[in-house]
C-alpha cells in the first residue's frame, strides 16, 4: 500500500474508533443514553444516591456509578483526562481543576446553568467559594454538599458562667480565661489531624485581611510572614500555652475531639456542617441538642474581615466532561439540578442548592445553619485551599510542633514562607 492509501486508512481507522466510541457511550441498544459517574460514594450514600433517585424518573437515561476510593480519585482522573476520557460526571478537588479548566475539559457550570435556566437553583455563596477555588476563572463545579464552618458552642455553660458570645478575638481570649478559671476546657481540638490547628490561624486572617487573604498569598500580594499572620500564629500558640486547647491536644483526633465536647467537657469546638448529623444523635450529644449553638469566627479590631463572612468548603465537587455535554445530557442536568436541592434536603444532607421546602421534622439547629448558609455574602477559603500538595503537609505538620513550642510563630510562617515560593 503506498502512503497516501496508508493515511486515507489510518483516518478511517480513527474515524470509526471516535464514531463506534462516542455511540457506545451515548447510547444502548434500546436508545437508553448511559451516563457514567465517577464519586467516591457508594450508590446508597450521598450525591449518589440523589442523583440516581433523580434519574429513576428518566426513562431516556441511566446513570451508572463507579465507586472508588476518596484517595484515589485525584490519580484516577488524571489519567482518564491524560486520555481525553473522562466520564460524563466525576468528583474532584475543585481547588485542582485549573488544568482541565485550561485545557477546555470541563463544562462552564455558569454559563451551562443559565443557558438552562436553572442557574438561580445555587446559592450565591457556594457560587462565590467555588469561584474562588477556581482562580477566578469561573464556575466550573457543582457544589452538592456544602459546608458552613464556625465555632460550636455549649449554650448551658455559657448561661451558666454569664458569658456573651465572644465577637471579637479579644473578647474569645476573655471568655477562655474566665472558662478556665472556672475549672472549664474552652476548646476541644482534633491536634492529631492538624487541620484544626491551622483553621484557628486561617480564622484570625481572614478577619485581618478580609476572606480573600489565601487567594491573596496564591498571588503575592500578601506574604505568610505579614504582621496579621504573625500576630495570628502568635495567637494560637499562646491559646495552647494557657491550655485553653486541654492537655495533649496533639494526640487528640476527629471523634475524641467531638465527643470531648458533645460530653461537656468542653465549650467551644471549631468544626462544620458536616457534624450536624453527629449533634442530631442524642445517642453520641449527652449535652443535649437544645444546648449546641454555632457562632461566626470572631473579628479582629481594625481588620477588613466582617461577620456576614464565613468560612466554607464543599467537599468534594461534581464536574462534567466537555466533550460529552450534548443536548441530551443538557436536558438531563436541567431536570435533576432543578431537584436537586429539595431531594438532598429530603435526605438531610446541605448543599449549594436551595431547597424551596423543609421537611418537618428536621431539627432547629439545622434550620438555624441551613439559614446561614444561605446568608452567606462573601465565603473564605480554608488556609491551605490554594495550596500545593508539598506546602499543605508542611503547614499542617509544623503547626503541631507551633502548638508545642517546638517552633516559633515567626520560624512556621519564613518555613512556609520557603516551602510557597518553591
Amino acid at each position: 500500500m503506498n502512503r497516501i492509501g496508508m493515511i486515507l486508512l489510518g483516518m478511517l481507522m480513527v474515524f470509526l474508533v471516535v464514531g463506534c466510541s462516542s455511540e457506545e457511550s451515548a447510547n444502548s441498544e434500546d436508545g437508553t443514553r448511559t451516563i457514567d459517574f465517577l464519586t467516591e460514594d457508594r450508590p446508597d450514600q450521598g450525591e449518589s444516591k440523589i442523583l440516581l433517585d433523580l434519574d429513576e424518573e428518566i426513562p431516556e437515561t441511566e446513570l451508572e456509578t463507579e465507586t472508588i476510593e476518596h484517595a484515589n480519585i485525584m490519580q484516577q482522573i488524571s489519567l482518564l483526562s491524560a486520555s481525553n476520557d473522562l466520564p460524563e460526571l466525576f468528583k474532584y478537588e475543585s481547588a485542582q481543576l485549573e488544568e482541565l479548566i485550561d485545557n477546555g475539559q470541563v463544562i462552564n457550570m455558569e454559563k451551562t446553568f443559565k443557558d438552562l435556566g436553572i442557574y438561580d437553583e445555587l446559592t450565591p455563596g457556594a457560587v462565590d467559594l467555588l469561584t474562588q477555588l477556581s482562580g477566578d476563572r469561573g464556575l466550573y463545579a457543582l457544589p452538592v454538599e456544602l459546608n458552613i464552618e464556625g465555632f460550636w458552642y455549649n449554650k448551658k455553660m455559657f448561661e451558666e458562667n454569664n458569658l456573651e458570645v465572644p465577637t471579637t478575638w479579644e473578647e474569645m481570649m476573655e471568655v477562655s480565661a474566665k472558662l478556665s478559671e472556672a475549672g472549664i476546657q474552652p476548646f476541644s481540638v482534633a491536634g492529631k489531624e492538624k487541620w484544626p490547628i491551622t483553621r484557628f490561624l486561617n480564622g484570625y486572617v481572614i478577619r485581618y485581611y478580609g476572606p480573600d487573604v489565601m487567594e491573596r498569598v496564591k498571588k503575592g500580594e500578601l506574604s505568610v510572614t505579614d504582621e496579621g499572620f504573625v500576630e495570628g500564629a502568635q495567637l494560637v500558640q499562646e491559646m495552647n500555652e494557657k491550655g485553653y486547647f486541654g492537655k495533649g491536644t496533639n494526640t487528640i483526633d476527629a471523634d475524641t475531639a467531638l465527643d470531648i465536647f458533645l460530653q461537656g467537657e468542653a465549650a467551644m469546638y471549631y468544626s462544620g456542617s458536616w457534624d450536624l448529623a453527629n449533634f442530631n444523635n442524642p445517642e453520641r450529644n449527652q449535652i443535649g441538642l437544645e444546648n449546641v449553638g454555632m457562632f461566626n469566627i470572631p473579628l479582629v479590631e481594625g481588620g477588613k474581615g466582617t461577620l456576614d463572612d464565613w468560612s466554607m468548603n464543599a467537599g468534594l465537587t461534581l464536574s462534567a466532561s466537555a466533550e460529552k455535554y450534548d443536548e441530551q445530557m443538557g436536558e438531563w442536568m436541567k431536570q435533576i439540578f432543578s431537584e436537586y436541592g429539595d431531594k438532598a434536603m429530603e435526605e438531610g444532607i446541605i448543599t449549594g442548592f436551595k431547597a424551596s421546602e423543609i421537611p418537618d421534622d428536621i431539627s432547629q439547629l439545622t434550620k438555624e445553619t441551613m439559614d446561614k448558609i444561605n446568608s452567606v455574602e462573601n465565603a473564605a477559603l480554608w488556609f491551605e485551599a490554594r495550596m500545593d500538595a508539598e506546602s499543605k503537609a508542611l503547614a499542617e505538620d509544623n503547626a503541631q510542633l507551633l502548638l508545642t513550642g517546638q517552633m516559633s510563630p515567626e520560624e512556621y510562617l519564613e518555613a512556609l514562607k520557603s516551602q510557597l515560593e518553591k
